[in-house]
């Protein structure tokens, strides 16, 4: 029978936890504008480059790369604060939790792109700044086979849903994973998790992940990269045709 103590401490555990879900979950809202004003700013310099404003487009690159730098902060800080909710344990002493975040934030920190000239929303902000006047060229320091790989990168696990088949820019009502971030139709994987009793493995190949119907969720990000996924594979079609027009 568990002790009083026990109990106020696992209420104390339980405030933390659901405080730090509450925290992380307001924060992907903001992250989520927070990226399509870089999708935004990637169109506008798109737009100024047409116009052949290069200096416009350099100091728009520059913006990219401090709102990135913003979005990344941002991001670190959203997950240490889920960090936390995880982890907390009650002790005798007064937790710093203070030191606690910082701690969870550089840890964070270190995993996530120290260079961000080498993230690849700022690969993606060339590339379509590029292409306005070099499609089906590669940038400089290219090899020309490397064009469509590397127009293609997105930040989708799986591009087709494993239960319908259907792409994932195709479907209807698309729903992501809160534990493996793979991505389903709705209605699909409602079916298929009834069918196993409302929890079930990940219908993704070789994934070990167990799903929850309540979590399995249209997260704030996953129609903003269906649509930047869209975009990609309009553009890498227009990229192979100038590959094969070279070619002939």
């Amino acid at each position: 029978m568990a002790s009083a103590s026990d109990s106020r401490s696992n209420g104390v555990s339980g405030r933390i936890k659901s405080a730090a879900t509450i925290m992380h979950s307001e924060n992907q809202s903001l992250l989520a504008e927070l990226r399509k004003a870089l999708i935004m700013m990637k169109e506008i310099g798109v737009e100024l480059e047409r116009d052949n404003q290069s200096r416009m487009v350099k100091e728009l690159e520059n913006s990219v790369v401090e709102l990135l730098s913003t979005y990344e902060n941002c991001n670190n800080f959203s997950l240490a604060i889920q960090s936390v909710g995880n982890i907390y344990e009650p002790k005798e002493e007064l937790t710093d939790f203070g030191k606690l975040l910082d701690d969870e934030v550089a840890k964070v920190s270190q995993d996530s792109s120290s260079n961000l000239m080498n993230h690849s929303i700022i690969r993606q902000f060339r590339e379509a700044v590029w292409n306005v006047h070099h499609a089906g060229q590669p940038m400089p320091g290219e090899e020309k086979e490397d064009i469509v790989m590397t127009s293609t990168q997105c930040n989708l696990l799986n591009v087709t849903c494993p239960l319908s088949g259907k792409p994932v820019i195709e479907l209807t009502e698309p729903v992501r994973s809160a534990e493996c971030k793979h991505v389903y139709e709705k209605a699909a994987i409602m079916q298929y998790l009834k069918s196993k009793k409302s929890r079930a493995q990940c219908p993704v190949a070789a994934c070990p992940k167990m799903l929850q119907s309540d979590k399995v969720v249209p997260d704030p990000f996953l129609q903003i990269e269906i649509d930047e996924l869209r975009k990609i594979s309009r553009h890498s079609d227009r990229i192979q045709d100038f590959t094969e027009l070279d070619a002939d």
